[in-house]
């Protein structure tokens, strides 16, 4: 699903899958493609929808690559900590080494985190004071920001952090808005007003409690045809009753396969849809499941 309805490029569906997340959560599965497309959104969901990941993979897509001379993506967050959680989950989901990533935050001094921008970064997670005293001190380049990102937005307006967001977001002539939070309220509504565009909002109203199916898979690696057909009867004859049924990636394939397997289980073995007139076959799935004696197919 991540691939074929989320549209996410092979290196984000493996980094996603290497980090356990088999499935897109219903907060990533109605917001990716909006982010993807450049759309402005106002997400709600509670913590631990998977908003975080959500936009990361937005971001990672959108970017593609690295080494622009300024930033293109700039994720404001309310606290120190947020800020650190937000790069090691970037850390884990981008494998594209040409992206670079900074944080922007109180401790250490200014002067560093300045003499870091100058040397190149595409992807700047800052609380809402620090990025603003940078950019005041020239040290902060917004003319490229492809995305805005609040994260945790109603933990900033509890902190009271509105005019630094508002002054940044005003000061980015034209880019994608993201906005995500637990709560919407009136002085949120009055923060993010002014510089969203017709955004669509998106409402989680709690966590799914579903999982995702997990089958557990082997991969034996074969010499030759000969040794795989050998080692296919042996698998099927470890299944002590049930029934399997075995892939192949041809028509004339799938007649050498049951040609050879048919030695070793008679009548229990048919093949779907048969080229030769004297094989065994069904022509559908349903017929194979209902005749007992058929055990592979």
């Amino acid at each position: 699903m991540w691939a074929d309805k989320l549209k996410l490029n092979k290196q984000l569906v493996r980094s996603v899958t290497e980090a356990g997340y088999f499935t897109p959560k219903e907060v990533q599965a109605r917001t990716l493609s909006r982010i993807i497309g450049g759309q402005d959104i106002i997400t709600i969901a509670p913590e631990g929808s998977g908003k975080t990941t959500a936009y990361i993979l937005g971001v990672l897509m959108r970017l593609k690559y690295g080494f622009e001379e300024a930033p293109r993506a700039l994720i404001l967050a309310p606290t120190k900590d947020k800020v650190l959680e937000i790069i090691a989950q970037l850390e884990i989901l981008n494998k594209n080494a040409t992206i670079r990533v900074l944080g922007l935050y109180t401790e250490p001094s200014i002067k560093p985190q300045m003499d870091a921008l100058t040397d190149g970064v595409d992807i700047v997670v800052a609380t809402p004071d620090r990025a603003r005293a940078i950019y005041l001190k020239l040290g902060l380049n917004l003319n490229k920001i492809m995305m805005l990102v609040i994260d945790d937005a109603d933990e900033i307006v509890k902190l009271g952090a509105q005019l630094p967001v508002m002054e940044l977001a005003n000061s980015i002539i034209k880019c994608q808005h993201l906005v995500f939070t637990e709560v919407m309220h009136g002085r949120l509504q009055q923060m993010i007003d002014p510089f969203m565009n017709m955004p669509a909002v998106v409402e989680v109203e709690e966590l799914s409690s579903s999982k995702a199916e997990i089958h557990e898979q082997s991969l034996y690696h074969v010499p030759d045809f000969k040794v795989k057909l050998s080692l296919l009867t042996l698998l099927l004859k470890d299944i002590a009753a049930g029934k399997a049924i075995v892939f192949v990636s041809t028509r004339l394939n799938a007649e050498k396969v049951y040609s050879h397997i048919r030695s070793s289980f008679k009548n229990e073995v048919a093949i779907l849809n048969p080229m030769m007139f004297e094989s065994k076959g069904f022509n559908s799935l349903e017929e194979f499941k209902v005749q007992q004696q058929a055990r592979f197919l």
